[in-house]
């Protein structure tokens, strides 16, 4: 079994920053790729960065130049941190990460979700 627990949301002025953390423990052989979703009341959930093993990021371009993903392998940890903040980034933003398990599952994962509530 393995779990993902986000943490960092919350409430911020646009042009404001907030930093989130996800946390993956259990049965991990290896993290592969980890990302960031979110989806807005309405809206589908969409993809606003992910950061493979090795290799490049990938940000959706809303996000471009303003957000930063980052992992700590050592941790199995993932971050996003997001300046500049809009209102139309106001969501639920969850963590999603593609795990090879102990028994050497490929399996994918996801948080639970933090509320990101952009607003004055």
């Amino acid at each position: 079994q393995v779990q993902l627990v986000e943490s960092g949301g919350g409430l911020v002025q646009p042009g404001g920053s907030l930093s989130l953390s996800c946390a993956a423990s259990g049965s991990i052989f290896r993290l592969n790729a980890m990302g960031w979703y979110r989806q807005a009341p309405g809206k589908e959930r969409e993809l606003v960065a992910v950061v493979p093993r090795v290799g490049t990021t990938n940000y959706a371009d809303s996000v471009k130049g303003r957000f930063t993903i980052s992992r700590e392998n050592a941790k199995n940890m993932v971050y996003l941190q997001m300046n500049s903040l809009k209102p139309e980034d106001t969501a639920v933003y969850y963590c999603n990460a593609a795990i090879t398990t102990k028994s050497w599952a490929r399996l994918t994962y996801w948080g639970q979700g933090t509320q990101v509530t952009v607003s004055s």
